[in-house]
């Protein structure tokens, strides 16, 4: 979502998706070397719904079928194939990896995935690193060599089989790039990154090495015309797949659960209805205590946030009736509705608090209600919401960690 705002910010066209990794056999099957060397496929969103069915599968890959990688396999990919464009892949990809002399095999396997994503969603993926100009360095380490000499090798046969399978098969080129940083200067930074993702040494030729292979980078459109000159149709194919990428995805707007309300009355009616039953409780009802609520009750109505409060309500309610202790910081302890409801345990109008620091008409942002709920019992909380809800409806929020410039 980072990328697809900031893409939008500066005008450029987001394209969402992932290099998935396709297990030899089911995702589920977890033994030897087998499942742990899976293939590599790039995966595209045309549209929203194929953005759904990434998540969907990558979901899955992470659940169900990791074994030293998040996995799908074909099955999958066949089920939540919707919407979604595929390329044949890297040197790990399936396709390149069943390259023989008589291309029989390759042809099965692009046969295979031109069955699963359909006519027109799959494609073949040409790269051109220059491995022959990589190897004119006469002080190569001679592993080094060995390894450059593999992959010159194995792109040539690649272009081989892909000019005589794309018009066999109707199955368009495209030409991409490895990618791991911007520009060309940052290689050495980049291999220093690896190395700290790995635990190895800058000095050890025997580790994932992408340095020796330095052009890794965001080629310019003449870097890519000059690369593919034997292919321009290679390139035509990268514009084509980029106008039929329209990811669309909805921002900006609440979803929240809907509150099953007794009596068939609306969740406002049923929020102010106990607002008041329980304010007579603890509240002796003063004229301020009264326009307080009023006043509260109005802006949840206009911003319509009724089955938000009615929702915590609910979960604290049933973590005070098995005894669970709660608690509420921030902002929210400023409403006298929650105070009512039981959510916080003070009387704003004691401390003089505002409800505006919490909730206004004008804010444009969510409220945002924090429960602090006893460790040892938390869980509980949580798989009574689930079961009210439905797992599927219910998630535990993410921290993304960044390595920022005093870690590294």
């Amino acid at each position: 979502i980072e990328f697809y705002k900031e893409c939008l910010s500066a005008g450029i066209k987001p394209i969402i998706g992932v290099e998935m990794y396709v297990a030899r056999r089911s995702h589920k099957e977890k033994q030897g070397k087998m499942d742990s060397e899976p293939y590599h496929l790039t995966v595209l969103a045309k549209n929203y719904q194929g953005y759904l069915n990434l998540m969907k599968l990558t979901s899955i890959a992470h659940l169900e079928g990791f074994y030293y990688r998040p996995r799908v396999d074909k099955q999958l990919l066949q089920q939540f194939h919707e919407g979604l464009i595929a390329l044949s892949g890297c040197p790990a990809g399936e396709f390149i990896r069943s390259i023989d002399d008589d291309f029989k095999k390759a042809t099965d396997v692009a046969r295979e995935y031109l069955k699963i994503f359909g006519e027109g969603n799959f494609y073949f993926e040409l790269q051109n690193h220059q491995y022959k100009k990589l190897l004119e360095n006469p002080r190569l380490d001679p592993v080094v060599k060995r390894d450059l000499e593999n992959m010159e090798k194995l792109q040539t046969q690649t272009w081989k089989a892909v000019k005589l399978l794309s018009p066999k098969l109707g199955v368009l080129m495209v030409a991409t790039n490895d990618y791991h940083y911007i520009k060309e200067e940052e290689a050495d930074a980049q291999d220093a990154l690896v190395c700290v993702q790995t635990g190895k040494l800058i000095s050890d030729l025997k580790r994932l090495r992408l340095i020796d292979t330095p052009n890794l980078y965001l080629k310019s459109p003449e870097e890519m015309k000059e690369l593919f000159y034997e292919v321009p149709e290679a390139l035509e194919t990268a514009v084509k797949l980029a106008r039929d990428c329209n990811v669309e995805i909805p921002l900006g707007k609440a979803y929240f659960p809907i509150f099953d309300t007794p009596l068939g009355i609306t969740s406002m009616e049923y929020l102010r209805k106990l607002t008041f039953e329980k304010a007579q409780n603890i509240l002796k009802m003063t004229d301020e205590e009264k326009e307080r609520l009023e006043y509260e009750l109005s802006v949840i109505e206009k911003k319509k946030y009724a089955d938000y409060f009615l929702v915590v309500f609910d979960f604290v309610s049933f973590a005070h009736s098995r005894g669970i202790i709660t608690n509420t910081r921030g902002s929210a302890a400023g409403s006298l509705v929650l105070y009512c409801l039981g959510v916080t345990n003070s009387n704003p109008l004691d401390y003089k608090l505002p409800f505006e620091r919490f909730l206004t008409v004008f804010r444009p942002s969510l409220p945002d209600i924090d429960v602090y709920l006893a460790d040892d019992r938390r869980d509980e909380v949580i798989h009574y919401v689930m079961d009210k809800y439905g797992q599927d409806h219910v998630a535990h929020i993410v921290t993304f960690g960044t390595m920022m410039g005093r870690a590294s």
